[in-house]
């Protein structure tokens, strides 16, 4: 029912735009089990609790001041996936500005390559700070962390690993990358920037490596130093929790490997594992407070080249 549900939203894609994004939503959906959020009072009060003890835990170990998110969410699959549909849209927004009429064919082909982009991810998700890039929030929340319940429950038991501990390492994660986007203001529009001059070069048909550097580069840091201080932070043992999901990872089958590729979370994962790297050796030399140095500026952040050189960048933002 739902993979016909998919098919014929994708296939009655409309419009004048290269992308259907009502279309997205319904396929996306329509091929993805949402899950359940029937939580038990106490699993409301552990993902409260977690978030709270994340948050006084970094505060203390990064020496940052930082305010959670009004928004925080617990969701299913299809909650994130209409979260999301929203960020999809304004990053694709220049391009399809850009696009003349769409033959009804292209649109069914973009409309359902989105949906099933959405789909996968949906699956995969576990937890998300979203710091709202390229949104008008016209004075509203400026950022919001979701946590797909579902998703935690079941990579928990695929890993063998205790729910409640798992669950409380992600909030660890996401609340790392909200005291990032506190510590340093000027990062949400430092992105933006970077994301604008990417998607605006795609739209003249070029690709600006610069841009799409820096942006690499950026993300690298904001990956690592999220490692860096979930893994300082934490309250409890993580390496099984690490190397279970380094493992389960690899064993991917192929296809899952492929879609991985695809949509770019391979390069992700090299974001994750080259930023810890880098702010591990900082950090192991100048301490946690010396690596939060990367925040005071933009001109602090790491270039390519630092990223495989600590000493190098040390020596240039902090000698």
């Amino acid at each position: 029912m739902g993979l016909y549900r998919s098919v014929q939203a994708v296939a009655g894609a409309s419009g004048d735009g290269p992308i259907d994004w009502n279309a997205v939503a319904d396929a996306a959906k329509g091929a993805t089990e949402p899950g359940s959020i029937d939580l038990t009072e106490a699993e409301q009060r552990a993902y409260a609790d977690d978030v709270r003890a994340a948050r006084d835990r970094v505060r203390e170990v990064a020496g940052v001041g930082f305010d959670l998110p009004d928004t925080v969410e617990v969701q299913h699959r299809h909650h994130w996936i209409d979260a999301n549909i929203a960020t999809f849209e304004r990053v694709m927004r220049p391009l399809e500005e850009q696009a003349e009429l769409m033959p009804g064919l292209a649109r069914i082909a973009n409309t359902g390559s989105m949906a099933f982009a959405l789909s996968f991810l949906g699956r995969n998700v576990l937890g998300q700070y979203d710091p709202l890039l390229l949104a008008d929030t016209d004075g509203g929340a400026d950022h919001k962390l979701y946590f797909v319940h579902p998703n935690i429950g079941r990579v928990a038991d695929m890993l063998q690993v205790d729910r409640d501990r798992f669950r409380r390492w992600i909030a660890f994660h996401e609340v790392a990358h909200a005291a990032e986007f506190g510590a340093a203001p000027w990062l949400s529009e430092h992105l933006e920037e970077n994301l604008e001059r990417t998607v605006e070069a795609l739209t003249d048909g070029s690709l600006d490596r610069e841009s799409l550097g820096e942006l690499d580069a950026t993300m690298t840091a904001v990956e690592g130093y999220a490692e860096l201080v979930m893994d300082r932070a934490f309250d409890d043992e993580y390496d099984d929790l690490r190397r279970k999901l380094d493992e389960r990872r690899k064993g991917r089958g192929p296809v899952a490997q492929l879609v991985r590729r695809l949509l770019g979370l391979g390069m992700k994962r090299r974001q994750y594992e080259r930023g810890k790297r880098f702010f591990d050796a900082v950090a192991d030399e100048r301490g946690v407070d010396g690596a939060g140095k990367v925040w005071e500026a933009p001109e602090n952040l790491p270039t390519d080249e630092e990223l495989d050189h600590p000493r190098a960048w040390l020596a240039r933002v902090d000698p």
